[in-house]
């Protein structure tokens, strides 16, 4: 039984077909319909698509202007990208310890390593439960320090009804496989702010600024573009999008899945003192792109007994995400020791993820349950 699966059917070739027989597979028309697609669901005014989440959190970070000398505050319990995006710009990540009942950023622990320094703040919805926005907002907002929301596990996740990716300053949305949808590889950055916008837009695109000043030269076939920024080509290409948007057609049956199959794994485990479950934050509008279970008893070796006899009978898990201060090029470089950030560092060493996925059976489910119920 695999962790998960995409979903694809005839909607995906009927659409790859169109792109190929248009003879136009790189960022183009099939591109700018998945970007409103995205931007519709997201409730946001503008959708940029481009190669990957981290590529989208790589364009938020420069679309910030963030620099050397610059702070930004991460989760201590994400994916490594949370932080490589600070990197990338020279800035400094600062890690903030998590709240192990939704493993999202602690607010009060955000408050107390705000520095002058600070520039924005990286909050990850993890696993598809939206981030306490409204305290994050409040520690932000007055500071003027940005909001770059990490919405990487969190298409159509909302936050007290209202859509992630259009919360803070700008959002970050991943297609990688293990999403509820996805474009093979893939990513999208979304924002209200046409400022933001246009300086992404130029950046996926080699740092393209429009067309020359028609007042020196009138244009014509000679005409090209200009170049103002230093840019990337991180651009998605229709061919890509073409999948995304039979993916979109689908969300909402399959968001609507996963929530079942959320809840059914929570109902069946609700007795097993040993087990937490997510059951933190603003559970209604959790999408679930990971059931993530965390073994209160017997530590990492506990966990790791019970995920090797899932594994004995070819069940995939994986641990839920990763302690980024414990990792060698963050620990090396800032100093870090393993127990700075001990809810990241207890996250990473108890938490299971289980198998969620179209299709999933409740037989599929009860055999799952059965073992961790045996285990726990």
């Amino acid at each position: 039984m695999n962790i998960t699966e995409p979903s694809f059917d005839e909607a995906e070739i009927a659409l790859l077909r169109e792109c190929l027989d248009s003879k136009w597979v790189t960022q183009g028309p099939l591109t700018e319909r998945f970007e409103r697609l995205i931007a519709e669901k997201q409730d946001v005014k503008h959708a940029l698509a481009c190669t990957s989440c981290t590529a989208a959190l790589h364009l938020a970070t420069m679309a910030l202007k963030l620099g050397p000398g610059d702070e930004v505050i991460v989760p201590a319990f994400t994916w490594v990208t949370s932080a490589h995006s600070a990197e990338y710009v020279g800035a400094k990540p600062v890690f903030v310890d998590v709240d192990l009942s939704t493993y999202n950023i602690d607010p009060e622990k955000l408050k107390a390593a705000i520095t002058p320094r600070t520039k924005a703040i990286v909050a990850v919805h993890l696993f598809g439960l939206a981030a306490p926005m409204d305290e994050i907002k409040a520690i932000a907002e007055p500071r003027g320090i940005a909001i770059i929301e990490d919405a990487a596990c969190a298409i159509g996740t909302t936050y007290k009804g209202k859509p992630v990716g259009a919360i803070g300053d700008i959002g970050c949305f991943s297609f990688h496989p293990r999403k509820a949808v996805t474009t093979g590889e893939g990513g999208a950055v979304t924002t209200n702010r046409d400022d933001l916008a246009a300086r992404v837009r130029s950046q996926r695109n080699h740092g393209a600024t429009g067309a020359p000043d028609p007042s020196i030269e009138p244009p014509g076939p000679w005409t090209m573009a200009t170049f103002g920024n230093l840019g990337f080509n991180l651009r998605l290409s229709d061919i890509q999008a073409a999948v995304g948007v039979a993916q979109m057609g689908k969300l909402d049956r399959l968001l609507a899945e996963r929530r079942r199959l959320g809840r059914r794994y929570s109902d069946l485990l609700s007795d097993v003192n040993s087990i937490g479950l997510p059951s933190g934050g603003d559970v209604d509008g959790h999408t679930y792109q990971s059931y993530v279970i965390r073994v209160l008893d017997g530590g990492r070796k506990h966990r790791n007994d019970i995920m090797r006899a899932l594994a004995q009978e070819n069940i995939q898990t994986r641990p839920g995400t990763h302690a980024v201060h414990r990792l060698e090029y963050y620990s090396k470089k800032y100093g870090l020791t393993a127990g700075q950030f001990p809810n990241a560092a207890s996250a990473e060493d108890t938490t299971i993820t289980l198998p969620i996925f179209p299709g999933m059976t409740e037989d599929d489910q009860r055999k799952v349950v059965q073992i961790v119920r045996a285990m726990g």
